[in-house]
């Protein structure tokens, strides 16, 4: 039975409807992932389930007893108050029936209020409080003004978890969270018992943690079973289809419009049906809403750099006590793709500063290449001038914009990125947080670049348009830096990723964040086992060196060890192609429309293979090395 159901739900901001009639419905132990368009009405739907907002028109209709909790885009919290104070604010309910209990007022039902109590679980609300602020590694004492953006939306976490929800409502929860975060929350989610609601444009998120993806879509709400894989090879097959119909109705409605304008002898015997037919075809052409509009991006790679962009040799960098790059080398050549990972505050803006030479090291050298062209876009939009309307942030005094030798009308322009035209002279304060980073792509863009520093630019945009913003990277032929926590959006673009250790050493890693997280995790194995086996090792008292000591001689292999030696990089490879297959099983869609029964046990051996992986790869190394 559903938790909640949203019928013939209505809503409109002038003449466009963002809910066009549509319904929704919420299982328990769902957890539903929500995708759209920037605009398409995804954060009104999340408050009209949330009773913030109501609809024009349709029902919205609550299990009883039902509890809700929704954490914003950008949680609102008391900046004078402690982590404590912040998170009680998600106990309000429970703490003011425990006031008016201790306060005995006579014209209160206090066996009423005490049963209350404790359904709720009320009587131990502060130790509730206390092991969710240790859940999520939060100081209760610590003042939520100076926070991070990453750390106040840990405290909104933690302010809805302690109500223990049944349904538990996320606008773009990992905004302003690191990597490690992320996967801090994947964890939490999967491990949460109520059903789950959540607005995320990260694509990898959304394939963790998700066991059905709900799209808006033109005012309707699609439902697709599995996680965002799924969704997006269902997708693909219904746009195709899709497609096919609208060109098959254009094609007879223009067959039928060339009919009915024929002459006179073809007047006098058309058929009322015929063009009664015509008049449906019409009708359901102006009804039909089109795909929206996709992004076109194209960016000036300007004149070729020379082929060393950096080389950094021993460079530190400290500020007072805190050493943010402690003797980093590396050397980056034209047409590399780097991604800079590391949590919030390790210093990725700072080692970003000494590559670019923007900013002096205190130790160690930095040479930079020939002919630099730096595009710099900014996380925090500093760049944009509020006031300013869309045409003049991107070309102030003129209306035109040169892009790669061709010159192109600033209208024009912005009709690329999705601006009208009647939007233009529009000030930019007035533009959305996603609008905001397509203008900011777009300024960038109108520039000859041939070094792109992209600060996160994944906030706030849609997935299509980070999907073209995949493409376009991919073939930009000169050198990119990305500092992003979007893992998908690494993945298709970065070429190596220079990666934060901890005390300021940073390390250099081909291949992609997958292949990253890959070879960290197999280094923490293999450090795991030499410690245990050191740890196992018998403690003696040490001895006086030799003068010169004897050759130590390997233990030769036994013939069974030997013969697992053998077998090991079949069994490796056996191991790797399994999982292959199960990772396509779980990122198709037949394995949830035939037999969803499945779903967990093929998960949980997805799982048990990267274990049995690990211990194969380890065996090997311990008996290869002898």
């Amino acid at each position: 039975m559903a938790l909640l159901t949203l019928s013939n739900a209505h809503l409109a901001y002038g003449h466009v409807a963002l809910l066009d009639h549509t319904g929704f419905s919420l299982e328990a132990g769902e957890r539903v992932g929500l995708i759209g368009r920037n605009g398409t009405g995804k954060s009104s739907l999340l408050k009209i389930i949330a009773g913030l907002e109501k609809p024009d028109d349709g029902t919205l209709q609550l299990q009883q007893g039902l509890r809700l909790a929704l954490v914003a885009q950008e949680p609102v919290l008391d900046p004078e108050a402690s982590v404590f104070d912040a998170v009680s604010v998600g106990l309000a309910e429970v703490k003011a029936l425990r006031e008016r209990y201790e306060a005995h007022d006579a014209h209160d039902d206090l066996d009423a209020i005490q049963t209350r109590i404790e359904a709720m679980d009320g009587w131990t609300w502060e130790q509730r409080v206390t092991e969710t602020l240790e859940r999520l590694q939060l100081a209760p004492d610590a003042q939520v003004g100076p926070l991070s953006g990453g750390t106040k939306k840990r405290v909104a976490l933690a302010q809805a978890l302690v109500a223990a929800p049944d349904v538990l409502l996320l606008d773009e929860p990992t905004n302003h969270l690191d990597l490690d975060a992320i996967r801090w929350l994947e964890e939490l989610l999967k491990a949460f018992r109520g059903s789950v609601l959540l607005i995320t444009h990260d694509r990898a998120f959304l394939d963790a943690v998700s066991t059905r993806i709900v799209e808006l879509d033109r005012g309707v709400l699609r439902s697709y079973p599995g996680n965002f894989a799924a969704y997006e090879a269902t997708k693909q097959r219904e746009l195709a289809d899709e497609a096919l119909y609208n060109a098959r109705q254009e094609k007879l409605l223009a067959q039928e419009e060339v009919w009915v304008r024929q002459g006179v002898e073809a007047r006098r015997t058309r058929s009322v049906a015929r063009i009664k037919r015509l008049e449906v075809l019409r009708a359901q052409r102006a009804a039909r809403r089109d795909s929206v509009g996709r992004v076109s991006l194209e960016v000036d790679a300007g004149s070729r750099s020379g082929k060393i962009v950096a080389e950094l040799e021993g460079v530190s960098k400290a500020y007072g006590d805190k050493t943010i790059v402690r003797d980093f080398s590396a050397t980056l050549l034209r047409g590399d793709k780097v991604g800079l990972i590391g949590a919030n505050g390790a210093g990725k803006t700072t080692l970003l500063k000494l590559i670019l030479g923007t900013l002096a090291p205190d130790s160690g050298t930095v040479r930079t290449g020939s002919n630099l062209q730096v595009a710099y876009f900014d996380q925090m939009r500093e760049v944009l001038n509020l006031d300013a309307t869309l045409a003049d942030t991107i070309s102030p005094g003129s209306e035109w914009v040169e892009i790669a030798g061709q010159r192109k009308h600033v209208m024009s322009y912005l009709g690329d990125f999705l601006f009208a035209p009647a939007r233009a002279n529009s000030p930019v304060r007035s533009l959305s947080g996603g609008e905001r980073n397509r203008l900011l792509l777009a300024r960038l863009f109108a520039k000859p670049a041939n070094v792109l520093v992209l600060d996160e630019p994944t906030n706030d945009l849609d997935i299509d348009t980070l999907e073209l913003l995949e493409e376009l990277l991919q073939t930009y032929p000169g050198t990119v830096f990305l500092v992003s926590h979007d893992r998908r959006f690494l993945d298709n673009v970065v070429t190596s990723t220079i990666v934060h250790e901890g005390d300021g050493r940073w390390r250099e890693y081909e291949g992609s964040v997958e292949d990253w997280l890959l070879q960290a995790e197999r280094a923490r194995a293999l450090q795991a086992t030499a410690a245990r086996r050191a740890g196992a090792a018998p403690s003696v008292v040490a001895a006086p060196a030799p003068v010169a000591a004897a050759p130590v001689k390997r233990a030769k292999l036994s013939f069974k060890e030997q013969r697992e030696l053998d077998a090991l990089p079949a069994r490796i490879e056996a191991l790797e192609a399994e999982q292959r297959t199960l990772g396509e099983q779980l990122g198709g869609t037949a394995l949830y429309a035939e037999a969803p029964q499945r779903v967990a046990e093929v998960q949980a051996r997805y799982a048990r293979i990267e274990e049995e992986l690990m211990a194969a790869l380890e065996r090997w190394e311990v008996l290869g090395s002898r």
